[in-house]
């Protein structure tokens, strides 16, 4: 079935009037399949601005991109105009260091961290590979400072490290997050596992009350008080001085000094805490949640916002 004149227009519109944009499934801070999680990681970990489209929100675009593009998988990439491809051709040009160059950015060092594993998880690890002819051990450090362990057949363009006598292999993103990780095998109530410790990862999300940010904004202490509820919901109850965390308002946010205060809230706490944690892996080293959101607002600061 061919493209109807009308979606060609929105989607060519949509490309020319953004340097970068991203058609995905979600958006930027709330990516709804893993294959556009990674791609966000990739770019949030080279350039602070990019505009994203959420197919998911709109069928037309959903399967008028993939005509456009004749590509047959969201997410899709373009770069000033130029597609650039999928998933997996974005990760191969982000660990050669392709993307950043076409994304305006120096190529990468290629630098190699220095890890290190425990004589007991190396012995662990091992085990695992004996059993798993051909893979590796990879190890991923997002934008967030999440790390995993995993076991994955190599591509040839990771950047390799030996650790204790074993091969740990890293996208080039992880790799500059790695410096000084330590791998430890550790038991728990849940049993044993790897702990993974990250020198280099900023300070975690701070949790705030309802309160406490109170407390802030009469005292006048300067802060970015931002609300990741939709603008339906804040018709129906919204705290003065909060901030709707809209796409402009995301962009500006981004551009700003990175030990800027910023406290987000949402209905309950759970949508600021993924926003906060959005942030924090921009590189914001001063992250709030307000904890309970604005339902405790109203139970503890002003019962005459509204409770829904």
């Amino acid at each position: 079935m061919s493209l109807n004149a009308e979606l060609q227009e929105r989607i060519s519109s949509t490309i020319s009037n953004n340097d970068v944009v991203l058609f995905m499934k979600g958006n930027r801070m709330m990516p709804q399949c893993g294959f556009s999680a990674k791609v966000v990681q990739i770019l949030d970990g080279i350039i602070e601005s990019y505009e994203t489209v959420d197919v998911l929100a709109d069928p037309g675009i959903r399967d008028g991109i993939k005509q456009f593009s004749n590509w047959p998988t969201i997410p899709q990439l373009y770069v000033r105009g130029e597609f650039i491809g999928g998933c997996d051709i974005i990760t191969d040009l982000y660990n050669s260091g392709e993307l950043h160059e076409k994304l305006g950015q120096k190529m990468p060092e290629r630098k190699i961290p220095n890890i290190k594993i425990s004589d007991a998880a190396a012995q662990r690890i091992g085990e695992f590979l004996e059993r798993s002819p051909g893979k590796k051990l990879c190890l991923t450090v997002d934008t967030q400072f999440q790390a995993s362990l995993g076991l994955v057949p190599p591509q040839g363009s990771e950047i390799v490290a030996v650790a204790n006598g074993l091969d740990v292999i890293m996208d080039i993103g992880s790799a500059s997050r790695a410096e000084g990780v330590s791998i430890e095998l550790v038991e728990g109530s849940s049993g044993v596992g790897f702990k993974i410790d990250i020198p280099s990862a900023p300070g975690q999300v701070k949790q705030v009350t309802a309160s406490d940010v109170k407390k802030m904004l009469d005292s006048g202490v300067r802060f970015e008080f931002l609300d990741v509820r939709t603008p339906e919901e804040r018709e129906i109850a919204l705290i003065v001085g909060a901030r709707l965390l809209d796409a402009a308002t995301a962009k500006q946010i981004e551009s700003l000094p990175k030990d800027t205060m910023l406290v987000f809230h949402c209905h309950h706490g759970g949508r600021s805490q993924a926003a906060a944690e959005h942030f924090r892996g921009l590189g914001f080293t001063n992250t709030h949640n307000m904890t309970g959101g604005i339902n405790a607002w109203s139970a503890e600061v002003d019962p005459d916002v509204p409770r829904y």
